[in-house]
């Protein structure tokens, strides 16, 4: 599919050779229409979802056939549980079964934010709260538990496979082990992973992903966004070194007003600044890309934008080149191995248009440079919530696909 703004086209994403769900560029699934935008069905047809059936108690899709199907819990219901809930709703025949929720809000307050959202729009589903201990979405009720300690929580009675850990909390193998203490069989975190938890980035290193592990991480949105243009540069024309900034819409981590924080920066008015702070997304690259180690940096701009935010990435390469060139192999890669993942922009748009894609990142192709032969500047857009929460539930498709 070609088209002169977005250069999307399906993907055959696989991991250990079993498939998951399939993408178009923006999708018009209504779990994410904001603010009444209309997307155009002969650009953008809605996503249709195919996986392969394995071995083992848990096996779920077959031909269209339903099995057994994984039982998932969100642990944390904020802006990434709220996210990874539409999108989950948004796939057909999923292998996932949400069935409950761990949010210390409660049921009102779930319901209500999971259906009216400031950023998403409303979500098209009838959500309402079912007594004081669920919520139901389009008639399937979803247990609501409250506990602030993961060893309370009930994944033993309820046979929970895999714990969605959304909170930004228990992000280390002691703390997402509390899940499993809990009865839980395996995590998957949505956050960088402290420690030696393995780290898996949709289109980069998911192949790698191993069914023996019990703890995995799904990085940070902005090194979902930045790896999968990185490993087609590096491929292509070779890494030296290089340094990158994420403009970077504000988060729940920031303060409103000046307020105390441990960041001094990040205590000053979220809406009013913009504010410098660090990130581990570049470096966090080379645990996906191991040849990269060393050779990537960089910083983030918190900026007054409630969503979307935008990589500069700047690189020295072995192979002398120029801007067409690149985006060439970015195109190249869009339509193959990172389809639905990497998408290709030729359009002058701004961070609003980019919200709700469900690709990993966008490049900018009008603002790819070349300096010299060597020296080569790439922008790319994403959506830090709903793209980054689409590849969560691709990864827990994975999961679910190779379980052991």
């Amino acid at each position: 599919m070609a088209s002169a703004i977005l250069s999307v086209a399906k993907p055959s994403l696989q991991a250990n050779g079993k498939g998951f769900a399939e993408f178009s560029g923006l999708r018009t699934s209504s779990a994410c229409l904001p603010f009444g935008r209309k997307t155009s069905d002969d650009l953008f047809s809605v996503i249709s979802f195919q996986t392969s059936a394995v071995s083992g108690k848990q096996r779920r899709i077959q031909k269209g056939i339903a099995e057994a199907k994984l039982k998932v819990a969100i642990n944390g219901f904020g802006r990434i549980g709220r996210n990874f809930l539409r999108c989950w709703h948004g796939r057909k025949d999923s292998p996932l079964d949400v069935v409950v929720i761990n949010d210390t809000g409660g049921v009102k307050q779930a319901s209500h934010l999971l259906k009216y959202d400031s950023t998403l729009g409303i979500f098209d589903a009838d959500v309402k709260p079912v007594g004081d201990n669920g919520i139901s979405v389009d008639g399937k009720v979803i247990k609501v538990v409250s506990s602030r300690n993961p060893l309370d929580l009930p994944w033993k009675d309820l046979e929970i496979d895999l714990v969605i850990e959304g909170t930004g909390v228990f992000v280390d193998r002691e703390g997402a082990g509390k899940h499993l203490q809990a009865g839980a069989k395996k995590v998957l975190i949505t956050a960088p992973g402290k420690g030696d938890i393995p780290t898996y980035v949709v289109g980069v290193n998911a192949d790698a992903y191993s069914p023996d592990e019990t703890i995995i991480s799904n990085a940070s949105c902005t090194t979902n966004c930045l790896a999968p243009f990185v490993k087609v540069l590096d491929q292509k024309f070779g890494i030296i070194k290089g340094t990158m900034t994420t403009t970077h819409s504000y988060t729940g981590d920031q303060r409103l007003l000046d307020a105390s924080h441990r960041d001094l920066r990040r205590a000053r008015a979220a809406a009013l600044n913009i504010v410098p702070t660090s990130t581990g997304a570049a470096k966090a690259v080379a645990l996906v890309l191991p040849s990269l180690k060393g050779k990537l940096n960089g910083i983030a701009l918190r900026v007054p934008t409630p969503n979307v935010s935008v990589v500069d990435l700047v690189v020295q390469v072995t192979k002398k080149t120029f801007a067409e060139e690149v985006n060439a192999a970015f195109r190249d890669s869009s339509a193959k191995e990172l389809a639905g993942i990497l998408s290709v922009c030729d359009e002058p748009l701004v961070s609003v248009d980019f919200r709700c894609t469900d690709v990993s990142s966008t490049v900018d192709s009008s603002l790819t440079m070349v300096m010299g032969d060597d020296m080569v500047k790439v922008i790319a857009w994403y959506d830090n919530e709903w793209g980054y929460s689409q590849r969560v539930v691709d990864l827990a498709d994975i999961v679910a696909n190779n379980w052991k």
